[in-house]
C-alpha cells in the first residue's frame, strides 16, 4: 500500500523541494494542516507575524533581498483581505511571491451562507491584487496547481500569486507522489534579429546612457561590461545598486534631478532595461529622455507604455544585455569626456539635494559612515525617505535596497523584518516615520520574538510630515487631520524587548549611529525632529513638470 500524507504535508514537502527555507504568516483554523506539517517536519522556518499584511510584506522583502520565491500563509476571508494591500505592493514591485490562503470546506463554498471565514467572491479580490489566482478543487490536483502557481510567480515579469486551498482539501489524504519537484522556469529568449537592430542603433551613439530598473537586478555583470565600454548608468529606485553607487559611472537614482535631465540633453541614446519608467520617476512621463530610446523588457506588453520606444526587444534582461555586449564589443566609440560629464551631473544633483537637508545633512553623513558596505536599506514612505533616503544614502548591491514602491505608508517595519531574516547576519536598517510605524506596530513584537538584527530609525515629527507640507503648499496652510498622538517610544520599545536611543542633536549622530550599528538584535533610534527642526526645503509630494 502506498504511503499517504495530507495535502497540508504535501504542500510543505513541495515548498522544501522548491528550496524554500522560510515562510511568514498567521496560524488559523483554516491553514493548520499546512502549518502542522511545517512544525512536524521542522525544515522550513515559520515566522509568525502579528497580521496578514505584515506577513506578506515580510515575504516580499525576503524575496527581494534573498532572490527567489517569498512565501506568505494566511487564513481565508477577512485574513486574506488583510493581506490585499501588501499584495498590491508585491505586484507593483514585481516580487515572486506565493500567497497560500485557506478556504472554507468545499460543500459550503460559494453558497453565500455566511459560513465562518467566508468571503463573497474571494477569488475576485485575490485576482485583482495578484499576478494570478488558483484554487485547489481536489486533493489529487493539489501538486499540479502548486507547481503551476510557483512557476507563474517566478516567470518574468514576476509577481505575487495566490493559491486558495479549502480546509477539507488540506486535511485530505493523498498518495505520496513519485516525484515532488517544481516545474522549470524558462527565461524569455530575445530575438537575435531584434538584438542586431538594437546594436546597430547603439554603435552610432557617442554618449549613450542605460536606465536600469528592477527587472535588471540580475544583470549587474552585463551592465558593468557596458559601463566598461563607456556607457553611463542611471537607475530607478528599484534598480539601485546594480552598479555600486560610489562608482563614478553611475548617476544612481538621481533620474529626475534637473542637472541630470540637463545631462540627458547631451546624450544621443538611452537604453531602458527592465524598467516601466514609472510616472513618479519621470515627472509623470514628461521627463525629457534621450533619443533614440531603446527598450528591453521581459514583458512584451511593456512596449510603448509611457514612452514610445524606437526599438524594443522582448526578452530576459541578462540574456539580452549579454547579446548586446557581444555585438558591441570593439564597435562602439564613446566620446572623450562623456564619463566625466556624467560624474559632474551626479555631483551637482547631490549638491542640490543636500541644500535642502539643513540640519539633517550631518545625520545622513553619519549614518552612511556607520553602516557596513553590505548593509540592507529598507525605507517606508516618509518625508525623510522622499527627501534623502531614496537617493542620497548609497547602496552597493542590487539586492540590498527595499522600498514600498506602491506608495503605501506603514510597510517599512514589516519589510525590515523579512529583509533582516533574508540578510542572515548582515545589518538591516529601516527608515520609518512615526505615522507609518503605527500601521504595523504589532510587528515590532515579531522582530523581538525572532531576534532579528534590525535597526529601526523612527523619524518622529508627531504627524504626517508630507501631508503638512502639501497643506502649506496647496491648501493655504490649513492643517487638518495631520497631527498625531504618538507613544512614548522609549517605553514602547522597552516593553517589547527592544533597546531604544533618542537622537535630538545631529551633532551626536556620529557617536549614536556608530555605537548602535555595532550592536545586534532589535534596536530603535528615535530621531526627535521637533527638537532638531525642519528640513531646509519642504518636500510636498512627488515633483511635477512646471508649466512653461
Amino acid at each position: 500500500m502506498s504511503e499517504q500524507i495530507t495535502v497540508g504535508e504535501l504542500t510543505a514537502r513541495f515548498l522544501e523541494a522548491c528550496g524554500v527555507d522560510t515562510a511568514f504568516g498567521v496560524i488559523s483554523i483554516h491553514n493548520m494542516p499546512i502549518l502542522d506539517a511545517f512544525g512536524q517536519r521542522n525544515t522550513i522556518r515559520f515566522v509568525p507575524s502579528r497580521g496578514e499584511a505584515g506577513a506578506v510584506c515580510m515575504a516580499d522583502a525576503f524575496a527581494r533581498v534573498r532572490g527567489g520565491l517569498g512565501v506568505a500563509i494566511t487564513s481565508t476571508g477577512t485574513a486574506a483581505g488583510n493581506a490585499a494591500g501588501a499584495m498590491v505592493e508585491a505586484q507593483t514591485a514585481g516580487t515572486p511571491l506565493l500567497h497560500l490562503t485557506g478556504q472554507i470546506e468545499r460543500p459550503y463554498l460559494d453558497r453565500r451562507w455566511s459560513y465562518i471565514h467566508e468571503a463573497v467572491d474571494q477569488p475576485g479580490m485575490l485576482k485583482a491584487v495578484s499576478k494570478a489566482f488558483f484554487r485547489v478543487w481536489s486533493p489529487e490536483s493539489a501538486l499540479g496547481v502548486l507547481q503551476d502557481a510557483v512557476r507563474t510567480a517566478l516567470t518574468a515579469p514576476a509577481g505575487p500569486v495566490s493559491v486558495e486551498i479549502p480546509i477539507d482539501v488540506q486535511e485530505a489524504l493523498v498518495d505520496v507522489p513519485a516525484r515532488i519537484a517544481p516545474l522549470p522556469v524558462a527565461a524569455l529568449q530575445p530575438d537575435p534579429k531584434a538584438l542586431d537592430a538594437m546594436a546597430d542603433l547603439l554603435v552610432r551613439a557617442r554618449r549613450p546612457v542605460i536606465w536600469a530598473g528592477g527587472g535588471a537586478r540580475h544583470a549587474g555583470a552585463e551592465i558593468r561590461q557596458l559601463a566598461d565600454m563607456g556607457f553611463t548608468v542611471v537607475t530607478s529606485v528599484q534598480g539601485r545598486g546594480i552598479l555600486p553607487e560610489d562608482d563614478r559611472r553611475t548617476l544612481g537614482a538621481f533620474n529626475i534631478s534637473p542637472p541630470v535631465e540637463a545631462f540627458y540633453a547631451g546624450c544621443d541614446a538611452m537604453l531602458v532595461v527592465g524598467s516601466r519608467l514609472r510616472g513618479n520617476e519621470t515627472l509623470k512621463y514628461s521627463l525629457r529622455l534621450p533619443r533614440p530610446l531603446l527598450q528591453i523588457d521581459a514583458d512584451p506588453q511593456a512596449e510603448g507604455r509611457g514612452y514610445k520606444a524606437d526599438c524594443f526587444v522582448a526578452g530576459d534582461a541578462r540574456l539580452a544585455l549579454a547579446g548586446l555586449v557581444t555585438r558591441l564589443q570593439s564597435r562602439i566609440n564613446i566620446e572623450a569626456g562623456f564619463p566625466e560629464a556624467a560624474g559632474k551631473a551626479r555631483d551637482e544633483a547631490e549638491k542640490q539635494l543636500r541644500k535642502g537637508l539643513g540640519p539633517y545633512e550631518a545625520l545622513v553623513d553619519a549614518l552612511q559612515d556607520a553602516v557596513p558596505r553590505d548593509y540592507v536599506w529598507v525605507r517606508d514612505v516618509t518625508v525623510s525617505n522622499s527627501t534623502w533616503g531614496n537617493r542620497l544614502l548609497k547602496l552597493f548591491d542590487a539586492r540590498n535596497g527595499v522600498h514600498a514602491l506602491g506608495g503605501g505608508i506603514g510597510m517599512g517595519a514589516a519589510m525590515g523584518i523579512g529583509a533582516a531574516v533574508a540578510a542572515s547576519g548582515r545589518k538591516t536598517v529601516v527608515l520609518s516615520g512615526d505615522g507609518g510605524l503605527m500601521l504595523n506596530l504589532g510587528e515590532l513584537a515579531t522582530a523581538a520574538q525572532e531576534q532579528v538584527d534590525l535597526l529601526l530609525i523612527v523619524m518622529n515629527d508627531r504627524g504626517y510630515g508630507v501631508i503638512r507640507n502639501i497643506q502649506d503648499a496647496r491648501f493655504g496652510g490649513r492643517k487638518y487631520y495631520v497631527d498625531l498622538h504618538t507613544p512614548a517610544f522609549a517605553d514602547l520599545a522597552r516593553s517589547l524587548g527592544w533597546r531604544h536611543t533618542l537622537l535630538a542633536d545631529p551633532g551626536q549622530a556620529r557617536e549614536v549611529f556608530g555605537r548602535v550599528i555595532a550592536e545586534t538584535g532589535p534596536r530603535m533610534i528615535e530621531v526627535d525632529m521637533l527638537a532638531i527642526g525642519p528640513y531646509a526645503s519642504a518636500f510636498a509630494g512627488p515633483p511635477v513638470r512646471k508649466a512653461s
